[in-house]
């Protein structure tokens, strides 16, 4: 970092064209804003003017909301470089579908290295952030023929859910993906799972499967236990993809290709 400290920075993705996939539609825009202004305050100090990736700026940012929020500290690995190209078909079979079961879910970790604990670990993300409902509505209307609501669902979140996300009512209303406590990086996403409050198909199901059951009643009853496992599983993410040498720059402004 050549005495160069982002460690304060706090923002989330960057604003490239992979925002725009209806999967990153969630996505706050003042986080994209917060990026770039971060990248030219970094950039105003002459030492650090070109030296300091856009990646690297988010993968602290992530490290920071973490803390701040409640959850564990880390060192994060440094000296990302940022990508030449950046597309929203990109996105397409390297975010998990809130529909997954364990079996998909598993598949897609593990093409990038990451195990089932890693996985299990990361989804605990969802302790923070919100959704839209139609990402899940189809667990409240149309489950299937037999039970339009997902029976996994505790009857009295569905029926919370319901109230939010109204039947046939075009809305992209936002739910929080932890009904328990949203702004908080906590293991209380395990606990939510076990009285069967996960948003997400691919959230519940990391309960109902007994392949991963065990290590979600685990993760609910020790959050240090959980904690290492997640800190872990982020430093293996952040290794995912990375690019050095030719295969990428420093960006000028991360919002925009040098």
């Amino acid at each position: 970092m050549h005495g160069c400290d982002a460690s304060v920075i706090i923002a989330s993705p960057v604003n490239t064209a992979e925002k725009d996939h209806p999967d990153n539609k969630s996505l706050a825009g003042d986080g994209f804003d917060t990026v770039i202004k971060a990248k030219a305050a970094i950039d105003a100090i002459p030492s650090c003017k070109n030296k300091v990736s856009c990646a690297d700026i988010l993968t602290i940012a992530t490290r920071d909301v973490i803390q701040l929020s409640g959850g564990p500290g880390y060192a994060v690995e440094l000296g990302r470089l940022d990508g030449f190209t950046s597309k929203a078909s990109n996105v397409e079979g390297n975010l998990p579908k809130p529909t997954f079961n364990l079996d998909q879910l598993n598949t897609m970790f593990a093409s990038h290295g990451l195990n089932q604990f890693d996985m299990i670990a990361l989804s605990a993300a969802h302790t923070l952030g919100a959704a839209h409902c139609s990402k899940f509505s189809n667990r409240l209307y149309n489950f299937s023929l037999r039970s339009p609501v997902d029976p996994t669902l505790s009857k009295k979140y569905a029926a919370q859910l319901q109230q939010l996300c109204p039947k046939n009512v075009a809305s992209d209303t936002i739910v929080t993906m932890d009904p328990t406590t949203p702004n908080t990086f906590d293991n209380v996403y395990f606990q939510n799972l076990q009285k069967g409050m996960g948003l997400f198909t691919s959230d519940q199901v990391l309960f109902t499967d007994k392949r991963s059951k065990g290590t979600v009643n685990v993760w609910a009853s020790n959050s240090k236990v959980f904690q290492k496992a997640f800190v872990n599983a982020m430093t293996k993410l952040g290794r995912v993809g990375v690019k050095t040498g030719k295969n990428g720059n420093i960006r000028r402004d991360c919002g925009a290709f040098n």
